[in-house]
């Protein structure tokens, strides 16, 4: 196995805390494309001040919580492979947790390897508040002769979608997400691309995930943040900023599957599933 990897058992579990603010809230909606095409719109996520909009933070900003996974690589070897949000409570809109990460699988995937890694975030109170399971893909760091990861069925739903929603990327919407921590070249720096065999910067794999939950958000959950449970996703293929994502959704009791593509109709998110919280939270 690559010097950079190595079996689950030798990354030692991490703890952190994290603090967030109602600036740090909007900052993340407004990364995610709320308020792009209307500004009068979804403003429970845009302001904290606004005549009968209650402020709220966007379900997927929990994924911001996360622990940072180990060292994997250069940024140009490195790709975000999946992500998993699980809501076990209501995110308030500002507050602090404590996150505990753990590597909880190395896969030999050939052309390269396959990390999943887990935060479990509480509250001070210690209360649960969000688990969040990330898969990141290392190129070129396969064939060490370890198992590989466990496949999961996946198709796209039969029938046409209940819902198609249309984003229209903005050209610096990367550098909008940035500013809410996630500082990697690779969505930035052209040269960085470049070296990562990319025409240009890519748009974060967890921007486009934020864009599709507030499709879900919206046509699914009545808008409302605090149904949301559970957002599944694999990132098959990268969006670039200035192109259009399209999210199809198919409605299911419970929650709806979904999935986004490119302007050229190619899947970026793939095998999506949203559950609905059950009862009150």
């Amino acid at each position: 196995m690559p010097s950079r990897l190595c079996s689950p058992n030798c990354y030692p579990r991490t703890t952190t805390e994290r603090a967030w603010t109602v600036a740090d809230t909007i900052r993340y909606a407004l990364g995610v494309g709320a308020g792009q095409t209307d500004p009068a719109d979804e403003l429970r996520f845009t302001t904290e001040n606004s005549t009968g909009h209650r402020h709220a933070a966007l379900p997927t900003f929990a994924t911001l919580l996360a622990a940072e996974p180990p060292y994997l690589g250069e940024p140009a070897v490195v790709r975000h492979a999946g992500e998993t949000l699980t809501l076990h409570r209501p995110l308030p809109p500002a507050g602090h947790a404590r996150v505990t990460a753990t590597v909880t699988g190395v896969y030999d995937q050939t052309s390269g390897a396959l990390v999943h890694h887990r935060s479990e975030v509480h509250g001070l109170d210690g209360a649960p508040l969000a688990t969040v399971e990330r898969a990141m893909f290392v190129i070129g760091a396969g064939v060490f002769g370890g198992r590989r990861a466990p496949v999961t069925a996946g198709q796209r739903p039969a029938g046409q979608p209940d819902h198609t929603a249309h984003h229209r990327i903005r050209a610096d919407q990367a550098l909008l997400y940035r500013l809410s921590g996630d500082r990697n070249p690779l969505h930035s720096d052209p040269a960085v691309a470049r070296a990562a065999g990319l025409p240009g910067p890519v748009l974060h794999g967890l921007c486009t995930y934020g864009f599709a939950a507030r499709t879900l958000l919206h046509a699914v959950a009545d808008g409302d943040p605090d149904r949301i449970h559970r957002i599944s996703a694999r990132f098959s293929a990268p969006l670039f900023p200035g192109d259009t994502l399209t999210v199809l959704v198919w409605r299911r009791p419970g929650g709806a599957l979904f999935q986004a593509a490119d302007g050229r109709g190619r899947p970026v998110l793939d095998r999506g599933v949203l559950e609905l919280r059950r009862g009150p939270a």
